[in-house]
């Protein structure tokens, strides 16, 4: 069967007034900066697979199985090869709770209304296509967060004005990654998935909507011909565009936006698109286990610990997360790879620290793997052990970071085996 794809798009706009997410405080958004979209991607030889991409900051596996459900009975296209990932952007709406902040029914309602018939539409755009990866290093945007203190412990959003800083904690991931698709009878562009790491926090803790530095990129990409641009965010859990080096400072979401654009703009002369490549799709379910529990994490006074933004609301949120992992127990996590030729897209549940993503595109090589994190659900974040035993914001016990020390270990082996197992039984 020769490879086909298609494309489409759906605003998902909040009206003014809708509850928003990004921090753990109550808020609502009242301005409308710029427009936020579902966007999807689906591709198709001997079998078929799909992305949906959203300008929120997550996804939950509720909402995920909901619309495979919803796609597979409306459309027949199987839901079990769909990958649907937040942007991660922090200035959306409240699609989950967190904090005081409580999901928004109406709106999500809505929202799985919308993705459904921008599904329909992008399987009627199906045509022949063509397919291209490009690669290039950007090191302008991104900085690992978190500074390594003078007495061993470790600050997030930290900056080296603190005379008792040390040096940063870890590594970024330059890469930007991407998937271009044209029709390939007239050439046309018909769509691309771009993938970079990088938290996208800008406007989130204030009243206005936008998408971030991802909306941001989308509107170059569209600007520079590309009708549909889908952003899949890496492993951005301990990255972020705030640079300790400089105070902090960091770029805005429309500088990002032109820069990963222009990225993108000085690969296209050297693409070399194909047909001829596999579509594939793998997945796993995983149990891992909730960490164990003490007082002093139950009170935040671990060594390392560092509560943000409403430190007395992690007291409040306890007594409703001891009672949730007690009751169940373990931790399901689904897995999925997504296979395109000899490139791969691991989808991962959390906010992943940029150290396993690395792991996974060494260990998978030959094979290129692209992270995507916030993707089919959303455990929290997934520190490394050595960040669990220097502290910081992102290994604070609270409803985002609940796993055990060992769980981002334990989610890159197995993701590591299913993208390789997959290569196997996938012709590429």
């Amino acid at each position: 069967m020769p490879f086909q794809a298609g494309f489409g798009e759906i605003d998902i706009t909040p009206p003014a007034g809708t509850l928003k997410i990004g921090w753990i405080v109550k808020l609502s958004g009242n301005r409308i900066v710029d427009p936020l979209f579902a966007r999807i991607a689906i591709f198709e030889a001997e079998e078929a697979a799909a992305v949906i991409s959203l300008d929120t900051l997550s996804v939950r596996w509720t909402l995920v199985n909901e619309l495979r459900r919803r796609i597979t009975a409306e459309y027949g296209f199987p839901g079990t090869r769909i990958l649907v990932a937040a942007t991660h952007n922090h200035a959306g709406p409240a699609i989950a709770s967190l904090g005081e902040t409580m999901r928004d029914e109406g709106y999500v309602a809505v929202l799985k209304d919308k993705i459904v018939l921008a599904f329909g539409e992008a399987l009627k755009r199906r045509q022949r296509a063509e397919l291209a990866f490009g690669h290039a290093f950007e090191w302008r945007i991104a900085h690992n967060r978190r500074v390594i203190m003078r007495d061993g412990t470790t600050r997030t959003h930290w900056t080296f004005n603190d005379p008792n800083a040390l040096c940063l904690e870890g590594p970024v991931d330059p890469e930007v990654c991407l998937v271009a698709v044209r029709a390939a009878d007239s050439q046309a562009p018909l769509g691309c998935l771009i993938n970079y790491s990088c938290h996208p926090t800008h406007l989130g803790g204030g009243n206005d909507f936008s998408g971030g530095y991802p909306g941001a990129l989308a509107a170059c990409m569209k600007a520079q011909g590309w009708p549909v641009c889908l952003y899949l965010n890496g492993a951005c859990g301990n990255v972020h565009d705030a640079d300790p080096t400089q105070g902090g400072r960091g770029l805005d979401k429309d500088e990002i936006g032109r820069l990963l654009a222009a990225d993108v703009a000085a690969l296209l002369p050297q693409l070399e698109y194909r047909a001829d490549l596999a579509v594939g799709c793998r997945r796993q379910t995983l149990e891992v286990d909730f960490r164990k529990l003490t007082d002093k994490e139950l009170r935040g006074t671990v060594r390392g610990a560092q509560r943000f933004v409403k430190p007395a609301l992690y007291d409040e949120m306890m007594p409703a997360l001891v009672d949730k992992m007690r009751k169940e127990g373990r931790q399901k996590v689904e897995l999925q790879a997504l296979l395109l030729g000899d490139h791969v897209i691991a989808a991962i549940p959390g906010e992943y620290f940029v150290e396993f993503g690395l792991r996974i595109k060494e260990k998978v090589w030959p094979q290129r793997a692209l992270i995507a994190s916030c993707a089919n659900g959303m455990v929290g974040y997934l520190p490394t052990r050595e960040a669990f035993s220097r502290g910081g914001y992102e290994t604070t016990l609270y409803g985002g970071t609940r796993l055990a020390h060992n769980a981002g270990d334990q989610i890159t082996a197995a993701m590591i085996r299913l993208i390789l197992a997959g290569c196997r039984t996938c012709p590429l």
